[in-house]
Order: structure tokens, then C-alpha cells, then sequence
């Protein structure tokens, strides 16, 4: 295991970030977003692996393969977030501590992003304070480790 690495994973359509309404995710594209991120974890000695998918069985297998590389997972699930029994059940199995990161604030939002999949394996939530939410749940994750 990589005792220092935490696993930040990005799911569908976080890729278009800076493009895709701004007036909800921000301007930061998600290169800006893996660039804080790596600062902030450098700062408190440890490393990052960000990775972002459109596909869910791929993320299923980061997460089941995160016990034995990574000592905890930051996770910004996206659309998953509200339908995927199958994050839900990989993160119930993972082994380490999640925090569940979103941009915006799922709960003020449309009625069918109220439920969150991932909320109930998550130590950690942080919701509705854009990049900086990267942040701020990396730095929560370090002081569980």
C-alpha cells in the first residue's frame, strides 16, 4: 500500500469543468481543480492519484482497488452520486476513508439530486463549496489518517 497517497476520483462529465455551466461548477477547469489539490496534499505530506471517468465499471474498479494503493479516497461521484448501487457497494468495501465532494450543493438543487449513493460511506462530506471543497475534504482526510 502507497500509506501517503489518496485517491481523488472525478465521475462523468467533470471533465468538461470550466466549459459546462460555469454559473453552477465554476471556471476552474478540472486540470485547475488536480493542481490544488496536489498542492494542498503536498503541503501535508502526502501524494494524490486524480483520475476522472465517464465510466462507471472503471471507477467501481479504482475504488475496489484502492485498499492496497491508496489510504484514503476523495470522491466527486457526479451524476453517480444519485445512481450507482454499484459505487455505493465498492466504497462500503474499500477499506479506507472516503470523503464525498461535490461543487455545488446537491441538496439545493433538482429534487433527484437530493439522495446521495455515496453519503452513507462517507466519513467526510464536503458539498456546495466549489474547488475548494478539494481541498478542504483532502485536508479532513489527513487528520483521520
Amino acid at each position: 500500500m502507497t500509506a501517503k497517497t489518496i485517491l481523488i476520483i472525478n465521475g462523468p462529465n467533470l471533465n468538461m469543468l470550466g466549459t459546462r455551466e460555469p454559473e453552477i461548477y465554476g471556471h476552474q477547469s478540472l486540470h485547475d481543480i488536480e493542481n490544488l489539490c496536489r498542492d494542498t496534499a503536498a503541503g501535508l505530506g502526502l501524494d494524490i492519484d486524480f483520475r476522472q471517468s465517464n465510466h462507471e465499471g472503471e471507477i467501481v474498479e479504482w475504488i475496489q482497488r484502492a485498499r492496497d494503493k491508496h489510504c484514503a479516497i476523495g470522491i466527486n461521484g457526479a451524476a453517480y452520486t444519485h445512481t450507482s448501487l454499484a459505487i455505493h457497494d465498492a466504497l462500503k468495501l474499500c477499506g479506507v476513508p472516503v470523503a464525498e465532494i461535490h461543487l455545488s450543493e446537491p441538496k439545493q438543487r433538482e429534487e433527484f439530486r437530493h439522495f446521495s449513493y455515496i453519503e452513507p460511506t462517507a466519513q467526510i462530506h464536503v458539498s456546495g463549496k466549489g474547488a475548494s471543497g478539494y481541498s478542504e475534504a483532502i485536508q479532513k482526510l489527513a487528520e483521520l489518517l
